[in-house]
This record gives structure tokens, C-alpha cells and sequence, in this order.
């Protein structure tokens, strides 16, 4: 027998974590879960908050994949956020800030709901177009919305941390629309993060090399053309964006390498942005338009 490495994990004390597989089958939910969820739909439909279902609702919807949830994902504006929380508490619900620059909770016997205005890493933000974009789906039930394939695609593209990376959504969602995708739109979503789409859109032609005209030839083309711009002329002032991929995995760079934290200035200025919005919408009314 061989000599055992002395790192290795006893075997009495490993642990052995089975991932779910995709699929088109429903999984089963427990019975408090689903009633949550639709109550919380309920609600938000009743006061006329405006807002969209993500997460693994608006996967289902755009590519059949059905994946079991522990929480219901809510995308609002950060102007509507106040209101939809002081509906939710309204209807028997405990709400709490998470974190300012993107995220709050809502739950009720053990089980959650996110209502999320942004990107944890401050970056991205909802923004109307992104609830008026919506599609009608009806989920537990009530009728709703659910995120366009656009902003979905677009909610993802920071989620790639060690312990959850959304690139296959990404590349499900492109392969599930079939060609019908608003290109336009969607580089107007990632703006100057155009690599992070970049990134994703290599990772979709690896997947489906026979899908590869699902991206136009025109987006493959602008996509490139800026790669190899960038490349041979590189910008002096972009030294480190590690951290706003995943601040855990770069930690060092910023911590030991003394690099610049642009997390921590990005959060920031959409803090400021968060604190002004909110104030203006101090005693807003839901109301959908």
C-alpha cells in the first residue's frame, strides 16, 4: 500500500457534496416554500410594485431548465426597493437591508426572498428599462414577470466566484432564445465590462460550435476588434480589476500586492447613488404604470 499524502483528508472525515444536474423535470418544493413564494407575488402585484422575477424562475422561462431554489430572486430599481419592502412587512413579512448597494431580504418561516436592485460588486443597477422589458410568466400561479434574456444574461456576467459561476447559464440562455436576442441591447447593458460578455460569449462558442451564428457576425466582429484594440494599445490606468470578479480569489492582490481596491470604490459610489435615489423616493406610492 502506498504511503499517504500528508494533506490528505481522512477518509472518515471527507464529505461528499452531490450537485443537482440540469433538467427539464420540476423538482419538488416544500409546501411552506411554494405558498411563500406566491404569497410574496401576491403582494408585490396587489401594491403595484414594480419589479421582474430572476433567478431560476426566468432561467425556466427562457431555456426550460428547471433548477430547485431556496429563494425567490426579485430584481426592482433601488427608487422602488423601499416600497416593496414596506409592502412585504405590510403583508406579514420580516424585511432587512442586507447590503445598501444591492441586496435585501424578506422572509418567513425559514424560507427567503431576495430583492435585489443591482451587482454585489456595484456595477451594474436596475434600472426601469429593466422592469419595462419584462415578460409576462405566470409563476406559482400569479401572474408576473420575469427578466428579459438581455438583462438576465447581464445579472450573471459577475457571478463568477469559486463557489457559484453562472457562465452556463449565460451560454443556456443564449442557446435556449435561439438567435432571437436584442445584441443591442445587451452591449449597451455590459458597456465598458464588454470583455466579462466577451469571456462568456468564448465559453458559448466552445459549448455550441455549430450555434456559433447565434452571436451575429457583427457582435463577433466588434467583440474582437476591441480585444485586439485593447491588447496592442493597453490602458495605463486599468492596473488590477481582480476584485470585481471575486474579492475572496484577489484578495491577496489587494491585501498583500497593495493594488488598487476597485470593489471598494465602485460599492461606494453606488452607495451614493442608492442614498440619493432612495431619499427621493421617500413616501412613493407603487404604482404601475
Amino acid at each position: 500500500m502506498g504511503q499517504i499524502h500528508p494533506r490528505s483528508v481522512p477518509e472518515a472525515h471527507k464529505t461528499e457534496e452531490v450537485l443537482p444536474s440540469t433538467s427539464s423535470f420540476p423538482t419538488a418544493e416544500p409546501p411552506e416554500q411554494r405558498e411563500l413564494f406566491r404569497d410574496v407575488l401576491i403582494a408585490l402585484e396587489s401594491g403595484g410594485i414594480p419589479y421582474a422575477v430572476s433567478g431560476a424562475f426566468a432561467l425556466r422561462q427562457h431555456t426550460g431548465i428547471c433548477r430547485f431554489t431556496k429563494d425567490l430572486d426579485l430584481f426592482t430599481t433601488a427608487e422602488n426597493s423601499p416600497a416593496a419592502l414596506s409592502c412585504l412587512r405590510q403583508a406579514g413579512f420580516e424585511c432587512e437591508v442586507r447590503d445598501p448597494v444591492w441586496l435585501a431580504k424578506a422572509w418567513r418561516d425559514g424560507f427567503f426572498v431576495d430583492v435585489i436592485t443591482g451587482m454585489s460588486n456595484g456595477l451594474i443597477e436596475v434600472e426601469d428599462l429593466w422592469i419595462d422589458r419584462s415578460r409576462p410568466a405566470v409563476v406559482y400561479g400569479v401572474e408576473t414577470r420575469v427578466l428579459a434574456p438581455e438583462e438576465l444574461v447581464a445579472s450573471k456576467l459577475f457571478v463568477t466566484r469559486r463557489e457559484r459561476f453562472d457562465g452556463a447559464d449565460i451560454v443556456h440562455v443564449i442557446y435556449g432564445t435561439y438567435g432571437h436576442f436584442d445584441w443591442n441591447r445587451e452591449m449597451e447593458l455590459v458597456g465598458e465590462h464588454w470583455e466579462m460578455l466577451f469571456w462568456a460569449l468564448v465559453l458559448f462558442r466552445y459549448v455550441y460550435p455549430a450555434q456559433s451564428h447565434y452571436v451575429p457576425a457583427n457582435v463577433w466582429r466588434e467583440l474582437l476588434d476591441r480585444f485586439e484594440s485593447a491588447i496592442a494599445q493597453p490602458d495605463p490606468r486599468a492596473d488590477f480589476r481582480g476584485s470585481l470578479v471575486d474579492d475572496n480569489m484577489f484578495a491577496i492582490d489587494v491585501n498583500e500586492w497593495r493594488m488598487a481596491n476597485l470593489l471598494e470604490e465602485t460599492r461606494e459610489r453606488r452607495l451614493l447613488r442608492v442614498k440619493g435615489k432612495s431619499s427621493r423616493s421617500e413616501g412613493y406610492q407603487g404604482k404601475r404604470a
